[in-house]
């Protein structure tokens, strides 16, 4: 079915190019963006921090240097979003959290500096799952997100918010980060496309960490070129990130060709045959049947570890956040209670169970007893051996196929308030997103239909998998899919405009 459907916004490159050749400034575009953000974020709540003097300062900058005849960055002039879990100079970073609330970080993290040197002007921080654990944005300390296209439904998580407003047409890019499917998942119900690079494509740098091993900061944009776009200026090896990978950068634009003839596409059926939504199979073997008619080829594999992958997941990414979030102790920056008057293990005890919401505290208590002496081998390590096995079903079923087709959620967007009281049913909804983290390979979502639900359209998505640091072959066949398709030009249904 079609969505409503509005004006077309402006595209990253379109803003680009036209504040490069003066048809536009960069002042007119940030205001316009502001504008739209201050309208919206009453039936949103997608932002934590909007940073209006700080935009528009920028944007002036930009428009200065082109009329002085400066060179223009990669992205000179386009209002960018960034998730609240990336630490920015002088702005506040709470990772949606009580914990950190006043904290306001010394120094960027890598992606904001790269972000600044390609001349984008970012316009604030966006809500997200506390600490980035959640698939529903609503274990935000700052209350939850709202889907632009049913403001009852979640928008995923736990990029929820950077996903928002991508869908609700504040900024065309929005940065997010993707743990276990924290880009893309959010990608998928709110119709918008979400890249998660290779682990170590990107560097870590100045990300509060939640799983280190897991953990890869992506775009959420309208469009596949902007998803490449962004990825062109973020992507890099940085000292300051021992996990980041000195693999070659490239303009990725330039892998999108629209033609994927004979591009071999990896379909698993026997891990899709269950517990996926009935609407969600039929846009996805629609999906399917648009790869074939642009020449692609469709090859049934198998990947007969991945329906493990969420309990090994949920194992090593509790393992990991509960050394992470250690750090947190009310002693160096952060909330601290005023239980500390009572002595150092008050301060300690209570800092941290009034500043970390359920979900955190759920996660970090797991984490702490699987890493216990007696449990380790039985859960950590066998979720360890769970990972390996995952990343050799995913390298045979390379030596076979370009990319791995399947849908980016088994369900529709849920709710607010739907499964709140069942996290469980939560985690296993990650179900086709885990696998890719867990691999550390590349994985895109892109829009490929909606459901009509009694109030509502309600977007879907598909996700592709490919190769480690095979960014190119993977938007490639986003970028072919998304040219024969008009599921990314559909808008969300009107909210509050700007007057």
């Amino acid at each position: 079915m079609s969505a409503p459907a509005n004006d077309t916004p402006l595209t990253a490159r379109q803003i680009r190019d036209d504040v490069a050749a003066g048809r536009r400034t960069a002042v007119e575009v940030c205001r316009q963006a502001l504008a739209r953000i201050d309208a919206s974020q009453p039936a949103l709540n997608a932002f934590n921090t909007i940073t209006h003097e700080r935009a528009l300062a920028r944007a002036a900058d930009v428009d200065a240097r082109r009329a002085a005849g400066q060179p223009l960055g990669a992205l000179a002039g386009v209002p960018v979003a960034l998730k609240d879990n990336l630490c920015t100079r002088g702005v506040p970073t709470t990772a949606s959290s009580r914990i950190l609330s006043g904290y306001v970080p010394p120094y960027d993290a890598t992606v904001v500096t790269l972000l600044d040197a390609a001349d984008a002007v970012v316009v604030g921080k966006t809500n997200c799952d506390e600490f980035a654990m959640g698939s529903s944005n609503e274990n935000s300390a700052l209350g939850p997100v709202h889907n632009p296209w049913s403001l009852a439904h979640t928008p995923g998580g736990s990029s929820g918010g950077s996903a928002a407003v991508v869908a609700a047409a504040c900024v065309p890019i929005a940065l997010g980060s993707d743990t276990g499917g924290s880009i893309r998942q959010p990608a998928s119900f709110c119709g918008v496309v979400g890249l998660k690079p290779t682990y170590g494509r990107v560097s870590r740098y100045g990300l509060l960490a939640f799983a280190s091993s897991l953990d890869q900061i992506g775009p959420l944009t309208r469009t596949v070129e902007d998803a490449a776009m962004a990825l062109s200026v973020m992507a890099g090896a940085d000292a300051r990130d021992a996990t980041s990978a000195p693999e070659p950068t490239m303009a990725w634009t330039d892998a999108l060709t629209g033609d994927v003839r004979g591009l071999r596409i990896g379909v698993p059926r026997p891990f899709l045959a269950k517990g996926v939504d009935a609407r969600v199979t039929e846009a996805f073997d629609a999906a399917l049947a648009t790869f074939q008619s642009l020449g692609a080829v469709l090859v049934d594999i198998d990947l007969p570890h991945a329906a493990y992958g969420v309990p090994a997941y949920y194992l090593v990414c509790t393992a990991e956040a509960s050394s992470n979030l250690a750090r947190y102790d009310g002693v160096k920056y952060g909330y601290r209670s005023p239980a500390a008057a009572q002595g150092l293990k008050a301060m300690y005890t209570h800092s941290r169970s009034e500043g970390f919401g359920p979900e955190v505290k759920r996660r970090i208590m797991l984490g702490t007893y699987v890493l216990s002496a007696g449990y380790y081998d039985a859960y950590y390590l066998k979720a360890l051996q769970v990972r390996t096995l995952l990343r050799r079903d995913y390298d045979q079923a390379f030596e076979r196929v370009d990319v791995v087709a399947m849908p980016t959620s088994p369900i529709l967007p849920f709710a607010l308030g739907e499964k709140t009281d069942d996290p469980l049913q939560m985690y296993l909804a990650d179900i086709f997103t885990v696998s890719a983290n867990l691999a550390g390979l590349p994985a895109i979502s892109v829009p490929c239909g909606f459901a009509a639900m009694e109030s509502a359209a309600l977007p879907i998505g598909i996700q592709l998998t490919g190769r480690a640091f095979d960014e190119a072959t993977l938007l490639r066949a986003a970028d072919a899919y998304e040219r024969a398709t008009s599921w990314h030009s559909q808008q969300a249904p009107a909210l509050p405009q700007a007057t």
